[in-house]
């Protein structure tokens, strides 16, 4: 059967009628506003979500009993939200299939926590079926990347690219600012031309920019700003804002006493202290080891396995850098 490129086009865009038909973001005014309150996509914005690993057994291939373990650990530690597939999750070395059954294990054992799923690519096809995905299974929400590799494309192009995954979806949908990494800079035009979609939830900042986040604050209070780096997490709480937190791989019980100190109106600052001090003993004893081996060593030794190993084309850990790594466990839990 022959399909010309008309036909084909005409199919897409029935089914993405249907598909916003079917789950409807809210009613649309002539001037293509939208009516309705914003959708965070969490019961509270001052929040500690984990940006959890993605645990893999020694030959690198998903580990689904692991990641079980895993997500019941970062709630006991109390953990509000997990944010699946981000780059702690090494999300792009995975299968279109892989990442699916992982944000599907993910979800089955959710528990309490709010999750948060990464599906983002550089093309929007793939990106928009990994979102529906989430979509489907219950998705608290979506973290974004913007279309990597590609180096900073024009602002029209992007706002072209995350239109298109909005209307594709209806959960609440947060940006990944991470230019450092994707080469892709989330600007503030680009978020004021996604605002007339209540389901634009906020960002996540990992630029590590202070005054960056700063402007953030400033322009988008209405939003769920969260730092991405501990070193923001000071100006992001103290503006009602949540945080998504590599550190909690290593630190789980830590961050979230940040936040259940914080609610409790308590010296919250000093928790902070307490994680950055388990952070520096960590670093020390990191012995140039990559960052996703050493965060999936750490919490393997924190919950007493399994033990967990880093996705190609990252190598494992030598003996010497485990040696290391557990002596500063040991020193930075037995830190005040």
């Amino acid at each position: 059967m022959n399909i010309n490129r008309r036909e084909t086009l005409a199919g897409a865009a029935a089914a993405a009628a249907l598909a916003t038909a079917a789950a409807p973001v809210a009613a649309q005014f002539p001037d293509g506003t939208y009516a309705g309150a914003r959708r965070l996509g969490s019961k509270e914005k001052v929040a500690y979500w984990v940006a959890t690993v993605t645990p893999c057994d020694a030959k690198g291939m998903f580990d689904p009993g692991a990641m079980k373990a895993v997500m019941e650990w970062h709630q006991k530690c109390g953990a509000d939200g997990v944010v699946v597939l981000g780059t702690s999750g090494e999300f792009p070395s995975f299968s279109m299939a892989e990442r699916k059954f992982i944000t599907e294990t993910a979800m089955k054992h959710k528990g309490n926590m709010n999750i948060m799923v990464g599906p983002g690519t550089p093309n929007i096809i793939e990106t928009i079926e990994l979102a529906k995905h989430a979509q489907s299974v219950g998705a608290d929400g979506l973290l974004v990347i913007p279309p990597f590799y590609f180096n900073q494309p024009p602002n029209d192009g992007l706002i072209h690219y995350y239109t298109q995954l909005f209307e594709a979806v209806s959960i609440p949908i947060n940006l990944y600012h991470i230019p450092g990494t994707s080469e892709v800079a989330i600007t503030h035009e680009l978020l004021q031309a996604m605002m007339k979609y209540p389901h634009l939830a906020g960002i996540k900042d990992s630029s590590g920019s202070a005054e960056g986040f700063q402007k953030f604050l400033t322009a988008f209070p209405e939003l769920n700003m969260r730092c991405g780096t501990s070193n923001n997490l000071i100006p992001a709480v103290s503006a009602g804002m949540g945080a998504i937190l590599a550190d909690g791989n290593q630190f789980s019980d830590k961050c979230a006493d940040i936040f259940k100190t914080y609610r409790a109106k308590g010296d919250w600052q000093a928790k902070l202290e307490h994680l950055r001090a388990a952070q520096t003993v960590i670093r020390d004893h990191n012995m140039g080891a990559n960052t996703y081996a050493s965060m999936k060593y750490v919490l393997s030794l924190r919950m007493g396995g399994p033990m967990m190993y880093a996705r190609t084309p990252y190598p494992q850990l030598t003996d010497a850098q485990k040696t290391s790594l557990k002596t500063g466990v040991e020193k930075a839990m037995a830190l005040a």
